[in-house]
């Protein structure tokens, strides 16, 4: 799928780094580090700006690396940059650990998967079909 990308950051255009990657890794578009101290959390700017096709979305995820090692996370994860966005792409960056992590310029910080979504309409009815889990919620189904 081809994908209209403006780059006007200082770092080369976001790209899969093996030929099975799902995402691509985003990177800190900052001119000085930006420290962030336990549960604060900074949008931290791209510098790259997308116009995706319809019926597609880009989500913004954490790095494993970044939150195995340091408790660095995206906040709203994943975050979902529509179709019709055409402003920069930035990444709002928490810190989940004890200690303060500095996030330098060019770091990669996480990473963008684009995805196709179907749209719905709703049928709206009285009542929906049973099944065997029903109403179970949260570890209704076992351990």
């Amino acid at each position: 799928m081809k994908v209209k990308i403006v780059n006007r950051s200082a770092y080369p255009t976001p790209a899969y780094a093996t030929e099975k990657s799902a995402g691509m890794d985003l990177k800190a578009d900052i001119k000085e580090p930006v420290t962030l101290n336990p549960l604060e959390r900074a949008m931290i700017p791209t510098g790259i700006f997308i116009s995706l096709p319809d019926g597609t979305e880009a989500q913004v995820r954490p790095r494993s690396g970044l939150a195995a090692k340091h408790g660095i996370s995206v906040l709203n994860a994943p975050g979902t940059i529509d179709a019709d966005y055409r402003g920069e792409v930035k990444v709002i960056l928490v810190n989940l650990s004890n200690q303060p992590f500095v996030v330098n310029p060019g770091e990669r910080i996480a990473q963008m998967v684009v995805a196709r979504y179907e749209k719905v309409e709703w049928d709206e009815v009285e009542a929906l079909d049973d099944t065997d889990r029903g109403a179970g919620g949260f570890g209704s189904t076992g351990v």
